[in-house]
């Protein structure tokens, strides 16, 4: 049991639970799947959906947050990638086509490595602390966002763009397909070879690490460069989704999302060790509890606390004391009281028995 309590996704995927539970309460067909046109329905599914982006913001907050860094531009990158590929597919004369749309990915997606190395270069070559370094580009960004834009919200009808938001491969959400593929590659890299190993030895000590040979200067840049990738794939998904490019609400606060997934599923700030499972169930458990606020009919007014108290609940149970001391409650044995016995008479000296040697 307390190998259980001291595992780092067992209140993760306790709240996960719990949260499904209270939505099945709630709508007992909460977690029922349907089959319309060969597509898979239902609200587990499109939780999967609505996982997809905050899961690739995430996925590279987590490797940042490994080499004891941080990244606040995520949101202004995921409102860069939707516009220029929005204002590249209005802009042309065919936005059907899918030459216009592969083109229009493409170039979103150069610009987001862009802004990722230009994040990685001020926090591994000018030495600028990574919430400084990262805190220009999240203000710059939406104003370059918004310069893209024309400070217009940005429209199109595109069929073959519209596919990364709302369309279905083999029966499930083309989005949930390309956020877990990614997830599952960068998964595998990480823990099948020595990357990980490296990115934690950055983390713990970047000094020790450098001396043993440890190119942690490549590894910060590369990271960095790896969270804006993944960011602006995760503004092609939005903006797909919505079909429409908003400078100023596209990717507002996904950054602080990405950072309570990757602590909900037990990362530390301070750097050093990661689990990339545990920011998978975090992605879920913010998905899901936006959700349950619809199912439950939570007031607008009191989700902001709804949705802080249940985090808060979950970081607690996730900090190290409270992790000691639930351990050391289950370790600790009943207390059984003594059976009751009659104290035994004291022998006399004329007892026959007496062993009392006399002179």
């Amino acid at each position: 049991m307390t190998n259980i309590l001291r595992h780092h996704l067992f209140w993760p995927v306790a709240a996960l639970v719990a949260l499904l539970v209270a939505n099945t309460i709630a709508r007992p067909s909460f977690l029922a799947i349907t089959i319309r046109d060969g597509h898979l329905f239902g609200a587990p599914i499109d939780i999967l959906r609505t996982t997809a982006p905050l899961l690739l913001v995430a996925l590279g907050m987590t490797l940042v947050i490994a080499t004891r860094g941080i990244d606040l531009s995520v949101g202004a990158v995921v409102a860069v990638s939707g516009a220029v590929a929005l204002s590249h597919i209005a802009s042309s004369p065919d936005p059907e086509s899918p030459v216009t749309v592969l083109t229009a990915i493409g170039l979103a997606l150069a610009l987001c490595l862009v802004l990722g190395v230009w994040n990685g270069f001020l926090v591994s070559v000018l030495g600028i602390q990574p919430i400084i370094a990262t805190l220009i580009l999240m203000t710059a960004g939406r104003g370059v966002a918004m310069l893209i834009t024309g400070g217009m919200i940005t429209t199109i009808n595109s069929a073959p763009f519209k596919v990364l938001g709302s369309g279905f491969w083999l029966g499930l959400p083309v989005a949930a397909v390309l956020a877990f593929g990614v997830f599952a590659v960068v998964a595998f890299v990480v823990r099948r070879t020595a990357l990980g190993m490296l990115l934690e030895a950055t983390g713990i000590n970047p000094a020790a690490s450098r001396l043993s040979g440890v190119r942690s200067r490549t590894l910060t840049w590369t990271v960095y460069t790896a969270s804006g990738l993944f960011a602006g794939l995760a503004g092609l998904l939005i903006s797909a989704d919505t079909m429409a490019a908003d400078a100023n609400n596209a990717g507002v606060f996904i950054e602080l999302d990405a950072i309570l997934a990757v602590v909900i599923g037990g990362t530390a700030l301070s750097g050093g060790k990661f689990n990339l499972s545990g920011t998978l169930v975090g992605a879920l458990v913010i998905a899901t509890l936006e959700r349950t606020v619809t199912v439950l009919g939570i007031s607008p007014l009191v989700t902001p606390l709804f949705m802080a108290l249940v985090v808060i609940a979950v970081t607690l149970l996730q900090s190290p004391r409270m992790r000691e001391r639930l351990t050391a409650a289950a370790r600790r044995p009943a207390v059984r009281r003594p059976a009751a016995t009659t104290p035994a008479e004291p022998q006399s000296a004329a007892h026959p028995d007496s062993t009392e040697v006399k002179a």
